[in-house]
C-alpha cells in the first residue's frame, strides 16, 4: 500500500483522472476550476469504491471495471453539484446543454 508522499501524490492524480472523466461525460459547460475538479474526483474515487463493496465487487479478479464505472458516475454526479454550487457561490450563472 502506497503511504506517505506517494500516496498524496497518487491520490491526486487518481482524482485528477476521474475528475477530468466526471466533466468529459457531466452535460452542459462546467465552470469550476481545476482544483474543484480534482476534489470531485478524489471524493468519487471514495464514493466509487464504498458502492463497489456495497454491491459486493469492490474485489475481482482481473481489472475491477465495476467500481471503475461507480467512479466515474460518482465523478459525473459529484462535477454536476459542484458546479451549480459553485456558481451559486460566485454568483455566475450555470450554462446546461
Amino acid at each position: 500500500m502506497l503511504g506517505g508522499l506517494w500516496g498524496i501524490i497518487s491520490t491526486i492524480i487518481v482524482g485528477l483522472i476521474l475528475g477530468v472523466l466526471g466533466r468529459l461525460f457531466a452535460p452542459g459547460d462546467q465552470k469550476i476550476p481545476i482544483w474543484l475538479t480534482i476534489v470531485v474526483g478524489i471524493v468519487a474515487a471514495f464514493i466509487g469504491n464504498w458502492l463497489a463493496g456495497v454491491f459486493g465487487v469492490r474485489d475481482t479478479a482481473g481489472i475491477d471495471w465495476i467500481r471503475h464505472i461507480f467512479q466515474i458516475v460518482a465523478a459525473v454526479v459529484g462535477v454536476i453539484a459542484a458546479s451549480a454550487i459553485y456558481a451559486k457561490v460566485k454568483g455566475g450563472n450555470r450554462t446546461t446543454a
